[in-house]
Formats: structure tokens, C-alpha cells, sequence
């Protein structure tokens, strides 16, 4: 049987307004939260990995990882904005993966569990999850593309999946790498527990 083809979308495009500037731009044990999203990313697992973001110097980080850098000019628009450009990006692929990109203590090792996970349930939606309770990253298979590429407004990939609850399979990790830093003092906290992913 063929091995189906993945892509991977890093969401780096919001603008972060509860943490008050770049908060991607932001370090912890000396490398900045966005590029410990692109090392999250496993090698060879992903046919394509489009890095959605309204920076440019996220933009040239993308290359160096030899991942696909998509513009998003219209950050505004919210979350579904990201989800769209990063789809098309991945259109082509039978499922797409979704990573948000202020997890810093995320493992690629964890997102590669995520990916083999789907790969044996290729039907479903699958996320990484802790105590019973979805996380992100999120991994929806093709079929539900069109929903997604209808979202309008701050609606991600939750709003589809709070629709198709019966097809969402869990993948158990560690609360710490679920943790998003959202606020100055969430990385502060971080930092003061020296956690090293």
C-alpha cells in the first residue's frame, strides 16, 4: 500500500497581543521560540512544511530549515487565515498536520509518535492530548480540508474538530510539552523551572 503523504503547517503568523510584542522572537535556554517550533518538526516525516507568518524574519528562518515560507499579509483576519494559506500549501497531501508555534517544550520525537499514530488510523483526526484533555498539534486527514478552508474569522482547526468529536483519537503526552506560552509570565515561569525539552 502506498504510504500516504503528510504536510506539516507551522502557525507563526499571529500577533501575539497578550504577550505585547513578537513573542515568537522571545528566548528560552538561548533559542527563540520559533526556532524550537522548526526543530520540533521530525525530519523525512513531512512531504511539505509551510511556515505561515507575517514576519520576514521568520520568512529566512524557514529556508534555512529548507521549509516553505508562506506570507501571511492579513494577520488580522485571525487564526483561520493561517490555516487557509498553510492548507494550500499542503493541498496535495493526504492529511496535514498543524503546529502552532509557541509550545517551546514540544519534542520532534513526540510530533513523529503523533504522525506514525495516524498513519495506522488514516481516517481520523489525531492530536497529542494529556489526561483525556486535546492539545495541539493537530493532525486532520484530507477529507476534512473543506471545512477547514471554510473557517472565517479567529477559528482554527477546533471548530472542525468540535463538530466531528466521534473522530478524534488522542495521542498521550507530557502536559509540559503542551504548554503554550501565551503571556510574559508563562515563559518567565518556564524559564524559572529551567524545564529543557
Amino acid at each position: 500500500m502506498e504510504e500516504k503523504k503528510l504536510g506539516c503547517v507551522v502557525m507563526a503568523a499571529g500577533n501575539a497581543r497578550r504577550f505585547g510584542e513578537n513573542k515568537l522572537a522571545a528566548r528560552l535556554d538561548g533559542r527563540s521560540l520559533i526556532q524550537r517550533a522548526l526543530e520540533a518538526v521530525p525530519p523525512g516525516v513531512f512531504s511539505v512544511v509551510a511556515v505561515v507568518t507575517q514576519y520576514p524574519e521568520i520568512e529566512e528562518l524557514a529556508k534555512e530549515y529548507d521549509f516553505t515560507p508562506i506570507r501571511n499579509d492579513w494577520p488580522d483576519l485571525g487564526a483561520s487565515c493561517t490555516v487557509v494559506l498553510g492548507l494550500e500549501a499542503t493541498a496535495q497531501c493526504d492529511g496535514t498536520l498543524f503546529l502552532v508555534a509557541d509550545q517551546p517544550l514540544l519534542r520532534r520525537e513526540r510530533v513523529a509518535q503523533l504522525a506514525e499514530l495516524w498513519r495506522r488510523q488514516p481516517e481520523k483526526i489525531a492530536a497529542l492530548g494529556h489526561g483525556g484533555v486535546r492539545g495541539n498539534p493537530c493532525l486532520f486527514p484530507a477529507r476534512f480540508y473543506p471545512e477547514l478552508l471554510a473557517l472565517t474569522g479567529d477559528r482554527g482547526g477546533s471548530a472542525v474538530i468540535r463538530r466531528h468529536e466521534e473522530d478524534l483519537i488522542l495521542l498521550e503526552a507530557p502536559e509540559e510539552e503542551l504548554a503554550d506560552v501565551d503571556t510574559p509570565q508563562a515563559l518567565r515561569r518556564l524559564r524559572q523551572e529551567g524545564q529543557e525539552p
